[in-house]
């Protein structure tokens, strides 16, 4: 008799501990919420941004690898190198991962549309002067400053 009373007194404070046990685990649920929105995701955010980058990665852009070498991109050899120039003549293979950021971008080439062109007309014509070029009503600058007329 006096054992099964004991059973009874024991099983009473068991069931009166499950809302005890749920807030037992609510700081360690706090805990991960803070380290998924404090940690995790910003670095999720941080890696997709590098992965663009090198993603949009191409010839004559200035580029620093992880190392702290300071270069420009002279060939892209495949999806995982690139061929970068660091000084005059010296070139050297790099993993894209370990390229750390861009420095300079370059424009892409604009599409030929036919000859180029220079300030004083048509493609193959002679570069302008030093000091000269053309303003409107065809006056030369020198002209302009000097206030000479042209023959």
């Amino acid at each position: 008799m006096l054992l099964s009373s004991a059973f009874a007194q024991d099983a009473a404070p068991a069931a009166a501990a499950g809302p005890d046990a749920m807030l037992q685990f609510l700081p360690i649920i706090l805990i991960f919420v803070v380290f998924y929105f404090l940690l995790i995701r910003p670095q999720q955010k941080k890696l997709k941004v590098h992965k663009e980058m090198l993603g949009a990665l191409r010839r004559g852009d200035r580029v620093v690898t992880g190392g702290g070498i300071i270069g420009t991109i002279t060939k892209v050899v495949d999806d995982n190198e690139v061929l970068l120039e660091i000084a005059e003549g010296v070139r050297v293979r790099v993993q894209r991962p370990m390229i750390s950021g861009v420095l300079a971008k370059t424009e892409p080439a604009p599409e030929a549309k036919g000859p180029p062109r220079n300030d004083n007309g048509p493609a193959g014509g002679p570069p302008p002067a030093e000091g000269e070029g053309k303003l409107s009503g065809g006056v030369s600058k020198l002209t302009k400053i000097f206030g000479g007329k042209r023959d």
